[in-house]
């Protein structure tokens, strides 16, 4: 009975971290407006000293969930981010490609994909995130280092 308790409290408890991760985790939307979004992003980094990250892709994207939760996963990762960037989620999918909104950057050869932009909004650099992976996850060595280049850069690289 004891055993039955604590695995239910177990089971409950991973439940429970799941959600917080979940309200944790912003989601992409059709519905939204990048344009708009990115106005937005250009007006806080430029007020914060922040470049901005446009992470494209969609919720029926496995590899962009497993980029958010190995970010939100990483503490050195997500404080890097948090402190150096604004981030704004560019939905493509079947509903919305975003395909007016895309069509001012380089083809995205695959999903997800990172533009990188300077705080007024001009892009510095296209990450194919294929590259940060190792196995079936991501490289948080790579990813920390393409961070920094990305938070350092003055011009397209």
């Amino acid at each position: 009975m004891r055993y039955t308790v604590f695995a239910l409290c177990m089971f409950i408890s991973t439940l429970l971290m799941a959600q917080d991760f979940e309200k944790e985790r912003v989601k992409f939307d059709p519905a939204r407006k990048p344009a708009d979004d990115l106005k937005t992003a250009v007006v806080q980094a430029k007020e914060n000293h922040k470049k901005i990250i446009l992470d494209i892709g969609g919720e029926w994207c496995p590899w962009c969930h497993r980029i958010d939760e190995f970010i939100l996963s990483h503490k050195e990762l997500k404080e890097f981010i948090d402190k150096n960037f604004i981030v704004v989620k560019v939905n493509y999918s079947k509903e919305n490609k975003n395909e007016e909104f895309l069509a001012n950057y380089p083809k995205v050869p695959g999903f997800p994909h990172i533009f990188v932009l300077d705080s007024t909004g001009k892009l510095i650099h296209s990450q194919d995130t294929g590259k940060l992976e190792k196995e079936q996850s991501y490289d948080a060595d790579k990813f920390m280092k393409f961070l920094k280049k990305a938070h350092l850069a003055r011009k397209p690289y």
